[in-house]
C-alpha cells in the first residue's frame, strides 16, 4: 500500500501546474447562482481531456463525471456557483483574473470553493492513470445553486437522477482538516397586521410596527437560551430583515414582517424552532403569524425545483467508518494525525446527509475564513494535496 500511496503523491505533484491553470481559467467565468451554464462548459471540456470515461450535465445543470464502474459508489461534490464580488473598489485584484502569487492563487471562488472542482478532477486523473479504480465508480459532481439554496442540488441528484452513493466527500474549503458536520439552518418571517391611515391621526389606525416591536424583543431574548452543543456549538436566531406595507411614508403600515434566520445545531429542528418562534408571539399576546421561507428559483437550464427553505442539521459519530477511513488515508500520506473538526457555515450536506440520510466528510483545499471575502485565496499547494487525499480515500474504505 506504501507504494501505492507514493505513487498518488508523486501524480498529484505532477499534475500541479494542470490543476492551477484550470482553477485560474474556471476563477476567469463569473458563476452566480443560476449563472453556471459557461463554467460548467468549462469543467465539462477538463473532465473529458484528462479522460474521464463518462461525462453529463442533468437536467438542472449539474455536472457529474465519472470514473470506473465497480459495484461500490461514492460520490466527491463541489458547487461551483460563487457568490457576487460586492464592491468592486474594495478588491485589491481583479476578483476573475485567478493572480498567482507566492504560492497563492486569488479570485472570487478560489477558495469558496472552485480548488475543491479542480482538486477532483486532477484526483480523477491520477485514479485512471494509476487504475485505482476497479472496484468502484467514482462521481466527480459540479453542482450549482448552491449559494442561493444549499443541497437543492442533492434534493434533485438522488431523487430525480437516482444516484445513491455509500457517502459523499465535499471539498469545500477544510484546511486540509476532515470535517464530519456542521449546524443547520432554516429561514422564516413572522407577519403583523395593522390598519393603515394618514400619519397625522395614527390612533386612526392600527401601526403593524408597533405590533411586530415586542416581538422583536422576545425574538432577542430567546437567542442566548437557546440549546448548545458539545461539539457544533449553541443554535442561534437573528431578526436579519424587515419590509412594511404602505401606501407612503407619511402611511401608518398596515404590515410589518420580519425575516429569521435560525442556526440549528444537534438536537435542534424545524419544529423545535417554529414552537420556539411561536411561544414568543404568545407571550406578547398577538396574533402574528409565522411562515416558512420557500425557494423556487429556476437554474440556468430553466428547471424549478421548489424546496422549503429547511436545511438540517447533520453530524457523522466520530467514531464513523467513513470518518476511519478519512483519518487512514490522511495519515498514509501526510503521516500525520488530521484535525477531525467541523464547518462554522452551511454545505450541501444539509441535504446529502440531513435530509437523505446519506454519510458525508469534508475536506477540501483553503481556508474556509476566506470565504465570501475580497481575500478570496487558496495555496497553491493545497491542490495536489487535496487531490492525493480523493485519489487514494477509496481504497481505505
Amino acid at each position: 500500500m506504501q507504494e501505492v500511496v507514493k505513487k498518488i503523491r508523486e501524480k498529484a505533484r505532477d499534475y500541479e501546474p494542470d490543476m492551477v491553470k484550470f482553477l485560474r481559467d474556471i476563477i476567469a467565468i463569473p458563476s452566480e447562482s443560476c449563472q453556471e451554464k459557461e463554467v460548467v462548459q468549462r469543467i465539462k471540456a477538463e473532465m473529458e481531456k484528462v479522460g474521464f470515461d463518462q461525462v453529463q450535465i442533468d437536467p438542472m445543470g449539474n455536472i457529474l463525471g465519472r470514473v470506473g464502474s465497480g459495484s461500490r459508489i461514492i460520490a466527491y461534490d463541489a458547487h461551483i456557483d460563487c457568490v457576487g464580488v460586492g464592491n468592486p473598489d474594495e478588491w485589491q485584484w481583479d476578483p476573475f483574473q485567478g493572480k498567482m502569487e507566492d504560492g497563492v492563487i486569488y479570485g472570487r471562488g478560489a477558495c469558496d470553493q472552485k480548488s475543491g472542482m479542480a482538486a477532483m478532477v486532477y484526483a480523477g486523473k491520477v485514479i485512471k492513470d494509476l487504475d485505482l479504480h476497479e472496484d468502484f465508480t467514482l462521481y466527480f459532481v459540479g453542482t450549482v445553486q448552491e449559494e442561493d439554496c444549499d443541497g437543492l442540488c442533492w434534493q434533485y441528484i438522488v431523487r430525480e437522477g437516482g444516484l445513491k452513493p455509500e457517502f459523499v466527500v465535499i471539498t469545500e474549503p477544510t484546511n486540509l482538516n476532515i470535517y464530519r458536520g456542521q449546524r443547520g439552518r432554516m429561514e422564516m418571517k413572522i407577519i403583523t397586521e395593522g390598519i393603515s391611515c394618514h400619519g397625522s391621526a395614527p390612533e386612526r389606525g392600527v401601526n403593524s410596527i408597533y405590533r411586530m416591536a415586542p416581538i422583536i424583543q422576545g425574538i432577542k431574548e430567546l437567542n442566548p437560551r437557546l440549546h448548545e452543543d458539545e461539539f457544533l456549538g449553541r443554535g442561534t436566531v437573528a431578526l436579519t430583515h424587515i419590509t412594511n406595507e404602505t401606501p407612503s411614508l407619511n402611511a401608518i403600515p398596515n404590515q410589518t414582517v420580519s425575516y429569521l434566520d435560525r442556526r440549528l445545531t444537534d438536537g435542534e429542528d424545524k419544529e423545535l424552532a417554529i414552537s420556539q418562534v411561536r411561544e414568543v408571539i404568545e407571550n406578547t399576546d398577538s396574533d402574528a403569524r409565522i411562515e416558512m421561507l420557500h425557494y423556487n428559483t429556476p437554474s440556468y437550464t430553466g428547471l424549478v425545483y421548489p424546496t422549503e427553505k429547511y436545511y438540517p442539521t447533520w453530524v457523522v459519530p466520530p467514531g464513523h467508518p467513513v470518518i476511519g477511513s478519512a483519518t487512514t488515508a490522511f495519515k498514509d500520506l501526510f503521516e500525520r494525525e488530521p484535525l477531525v473538526d467541523k464547518w462554522n457555515f452551511s454545505t450541501n450536506g444539509v441535504a446529502i446527509m440531513g435530509l437523505l440520510d446519506i454519510p458525508c466528510l469534508g475536506f477540501g483545499p483553503g481556508n474556509e475564513i476566506y470565504a465570501h471575502t475580497v481575500n478570496d485565496q487558496v495555496p497553491v499547494e493545497d491542490l495536489w494535496q487535496a487531490a492525493a487525499f480523493y485519489a487514494h480515500l477509496p481504497h481505505t474504505v
